[in-house]
This record gives structure tokens, C-alpha cells and sequence, in this order.
């Protein structure tokens, strides 16, 4: 597919993965339109490329405001807003994840109003099975190890989980009913430039910014993930947009499994830095014990596979987040940052 001259909508494009996508699909040559409340996006995101954007702010569960920004020239949209943040916010915000399934019907219902071509859905590793990833059974998952339509296969992680495995269903229902190519992307776990401290990895590199003695690491540090690089992310949702046109779900995340240990001590690395003790809370929201993605379906239909190692993401990450906060702010607001959707340590705030 060319995106040359391209009309597209990216909801939550004022986001962490969603800014990396308008620059991704405005390098392809795509006439991008952005679609964000700014409730965790921010307006600094979309600097680089806020004169060839058209920016809209509003609420997406507003069905008017919506089809009145999709309008009748959207060929294509992305769709990653969402009410979302890392395990701190997921699990102390369960009725703003439950919202979530309201907002893609919406978005859903308004784009085959407005006769949108195609949907790429930015769903999340959260729709697996929580029985699958504990430190018994533990194994890379597929994409059919979660189906809302399979006995024993919809067990999802959460409140959020659940909403994005909804989401999943219904995009697929929409292209069942009316023909609307539809895909829907499995995110394991993405980190990279403009992500917020509520996630592990910016959590772990905020702390060691402020250099926390003793460091604090939720749970025993053992829990592993497919931690990937937002690059990454960008390049696999553009591909399931072209390849996929039935609502197919696709894994994206790395075949490297990595505990949050092994994350904390590259830090320490990178920024020749290391705590004198590290302590480990018990208390704090931990998630699943193992989360890994099976990639056979990503690299068969896609011809798709990660390129950046975990190494060259940290640095992209570390450099970033080390030039664009103040240790004073981050000091001042990190207890609050580490289970909401701010980023009151970023210069430039909106």
C-alpha cells in the first residue's frame, strides 16, 4: 500500500507511541490529522511536526465531535486512545480503563459512518490470559491463547485488558457486518522517547536520575517482559495496517524475555551510576510474573521483527529523559508520576 498523499487520522496521536506514528506515517508521506483530550498527550509531542499536522483537541466519546474530525477524506485511522498508564495506574483506575470500551465503539460506529476504508486498533498484551503468564506456567504467548469466542481462552488482565480485548471483538465485528478492514495490534510492553514514569522502564530511569538510595524496585524484580522499543512499535502497526484487513491480532514485542532486575542494572550501566541498596516493595502493583510474545505470526504475515536491542532503546530513552527533566521536579512529583498519566518533571509543560 502507498501512503503518499494518504488521509489519516491518528486518535491519541499527542501520545507516547502515538507522536512516534504521526512522524512514522508523515515520513511515508501521509496527510496526517491528529485527534487527542490531551489527558496524558501532550502538544511538546507533536512539536517537530506541528506544521503539517492538523491537531484537533475534544473528547472521542463524543460521537459528534468525532465523525465531525473523521469526517468524509479519512481513509485510514489509527486508534490509540485510550484511558491507559503502566500497572500503577491500570490498577488503581478501573472505571477509566472500563471507558475505554465506550470510546473504540464510538471511534468504531463513526468511522464506518463516515465510510473510513480502514482501522488499525492499537490493542495490548493485557488481552492474554493471566493463568498463562505465572512463574508455574510461563510460556510465549500466541495470539490464539486469547479469544473471546473459545472457552477457557478470554481470562484478561484487568479491567484494561478486558476493554481491549472488547475492542478487539468489535472491530472485528465491524468488518464482519460492513467489509471494514480492520487490525489490531498486541503492544508487549513499549518504552521510548516521551513515555511517562507510571511505566517500568521511564520508573526505573527516573529513579536513577534522581539517584533514589535506597532504590526502589516493585515486587522481587523477577518479573520478565518483552520490553520494545517504540520504533519498533511505529513499524509493525504501519505493516498490520497494509497487510491486514480482517481483524487478525498480531503480536509486537521482542523474543528476548527480560527481568526488571536485569532493566535496572543496564541502567545503572549506561548512566555509570548504582544505588548502594536496592529495596525491594512488596506492596506495589506487580502484574503478571512472565510476559513474552510469540512472534511466528508477526514475522509469517508481517515480515516483521524487532531492530533495536534492549540496549540501543535505553540509551535512546535514557539520553532523552536525562535532557528533558529537572531532578527537582521529578524529586517533588515522583510518587504521584509512578501511578498517573502526568509528567510534571518534563520541561515545557502544557
Amino acid at each position: 500500500m502507498k501512503w503518499n498523499r494518504k488521509n489519516v487520522l491518528v486518535t491519541g496521536g499527542a501520545s507516547f507511541i502515538g507522536s512516534h506514528l504521526v512522524e512514522k506515517l508523515l515520513s511515508l508521506g501521509a496527510n496526517v490529522r491528529v485527534a487527542d483530550d490531551l489527558s496524558s498527550g501532550r502538544l511538546r509531542n507533536l512539536e517537530k511536526v506541528s506544521k503539517e499536522i492538523e491537531f484537533f483537541k475534544g473528547d472521542l466519546r463524543d460521537i459528534h465531535f468525532t465523525k465531525k474530525i473523521i469526517g468524509s477524506q479519512t481513509e485510514i485511522v489509527f486508534h490509540l486512545a485510550a484511558s491507559h498508564g503502566g500497572r500503577g495506574y491500570i490498577d488503581t483506575h478501573p472505571a477509566e480503563c472500563c471507558s475505554n470500551m465506550a470510546l473504540d465503539q464510538i471511534v468504531f460506529q463513526a468511522a464506518h459512518e463516515t465510510g473510513v476504508d480502514r482501522i488499525c486498533y492499537a490493542s495490548s498484551a493485557c488481552v492474554y490470559p493471566t493463568f498463562l503468564q505465572s512463574q508455574s506456567k510461563a510460556r510465549s504467548l500466541k495470539e490464539e491463547d486469547a479469544d473471546p469466542f473459545t472457552p477457557r481462552k478470554a481470562f484478561a488482565d484487568l479491567e484494561y485488558g478486558w476493554a481491549k480485548l472488547m475492542g478487539e471483538m468489535s472491530l472485528r465485528a465491524y468488518h464482519r457486518e460492513y467489509g471494514m478492514k480492520a487490525s489490531s495490534l498486541r503492544i508487549f510492553t513499549a518504552y521510548g522517547q516521551r513515555e511517562n514514569e507510571s511505566h517500568a522502564v521511564i520508573a526505573l530511569i527516573a529513579k536513577a536520575f534522581i539517584e533514589m538510595d535506597p532504590y526502589e524496585i516493585w515486587g522481587s524484580g523477577k518479573q520478565a517482559r518483552n520490553f520494545t522499543y517504540v520504533g519498533d512499535i511505529v513499524d509493525a502497526m504501519v505493516l498490520a495496517c497494509e497487510k491486514i484487513e480482517d481483524g487478525t491480532p498480531i503480536n509486537a514485542g521482542t523474543d528476548r524475555s527480560v527481568t526488571i532486575n536485569e532493566i535496572a542494572e543496564m541502567i545503572f550501566d549506561i548512566v555509570s551510576w548504582k544505588p548502594k541498596k536496592i529495596h525491594y516493595d512488596t506492596t506495589k502493583p506487580l502484574g503478571v510474573f512472565n510476559r513474552v510474545a510469540d512472534l511466528t505470526r508477526a514475522k509469517n504475515m508481517l515480515s516483521w521483527e524487532p531492530r533495536f536491542t534492549i540496549e540501543q532503546g535505553l540509551r535512546k530513552t535514557i539520553d532523552w529523559y536525562f535532557s528533558t527533566n529537572k531532578k527537582e521536579n521529578v524529586k517533588k512529583n515522583l510518587n504521584q508520576l509512578l501511578f498517573e498519566r502526568l509528567n510534571y518533571g518534563s520541561k515545557g509543560d502544557d
